[in-house]
């Protein structure tokens, strides 16, 4: 049978999602501890691949496979054979064909950056960090510039594998909660160090040391050089993809109750 699962996961410890040789990675440890609970070898197709110490809230996965279980029982019994900074987070029975990657609509992130002059502690690795006064008027000029489709490969990494950097970005929301930041992006599909990158950029007019009108020229240009240092993955959380609704796939997951303005944004307060 076909199983999706929802996926949390604190990412500062591993070197991304995508399987890799040294087998430190969050697919591989999810699917170690899923082929221990089903004594079955098992492979995951997920939603959206995330970079080295970025965090995710609600990857969606899929699996194949012919052991049945229930689904408190992929909950729960596969969450024994996880550390503690992985946790599946729900599981359902979609249909036969579902696919985490190609079925999804879209895929949401957000970032949480703290501005203050003293660095983070407690929350460290866990947020990003300005010490620098930002101005959250400019910073949405700037993000009004990138609503629609538009080529991406101003703010690309240059190991980026995407076939194209066209993409179609839906809707970017800067707010700020006492002294924490948060930008939420939701789009088509994202570049490898896309987000990464126009943080960088984002900071770099929010503290006024370019203009709004050189962001425009930035994402015209579709050259890397010309955009601002790609910023750190600490306060940047895949807070999930999003499919059709009569497949029901949850969007949310308990771990995003945390994060600064999400009960707010959730209710409409």
């Amino acid at each position: 049978m076909r199983v999706a699962l929802g996926v949390s996961y604190r990412g500062w410890a591993y070197h991304g999602w995508q399987s890799q040789a040294d087998r430190q990675t969050v697919q591989d440890v999810l699917e170690k501890g899923l082929s221990q609970f089903t004594a079955r070898p098992i492979q995951t197709v997920c939603a959206g691949r995330t970079d080295t110490g970025v965090h995710g809230l609600n990857q969606v996965v899929h699996l194949d496979c012919e052991v049945e279980r229930d689904l408190s029982s992929w909950v729960r019994g596969t969450n024994c054979h996880l550390p503690k900074d992985i946790a599946v987070q729900w599981a359902m029975f979609p249909r036969a064909d579902f696919h985490a990657r190609f079925d999804a609509r879209g895929r949401r992130y957000s970032y949480v950056l703290l501005e203050s002059v003293v660095r983070p502690s407690m929350e460290a690795g866990a947020v990003g960090w300005t010490y620098r006064k930002l101005d959250g008027d400019l910073m949405r000029e700037a993000a009004a510039l990138l609503i629609g489709e538009h080529d991406f490969s101003a703010f690309r990494s240059s190991e980026c594998q995407a076939k194209s950097p066209v993409k179609t970005m839906r809707t970017i929301e800067i707010e700020k909660y006492g002294d924490y930041w948060r930008f939420d992006f939701d789009g088509s599909a994202f570049l490898h160090h896309m987000i990464r990158n126009l943080m960088g950029s984002f900071l770099a007019v929010g503290r006024g040391a370019k203009p709004v009108e050189w962001f425009a020229e930035v994402l015209a240009r579709g050259e890397r050089r010309f955009a601002a240092p790609t910023f750190p993955p600490d306060g940047l959380y895949f807070t999930g993809p999003y499919y059709d609704a009569e497949d029901g796939i949850p969007t949310h997951t308990a771990a995003m109750d945390w994060l600064p303005g999400y009960r707010k944004n959730r209710e409409g307060a």
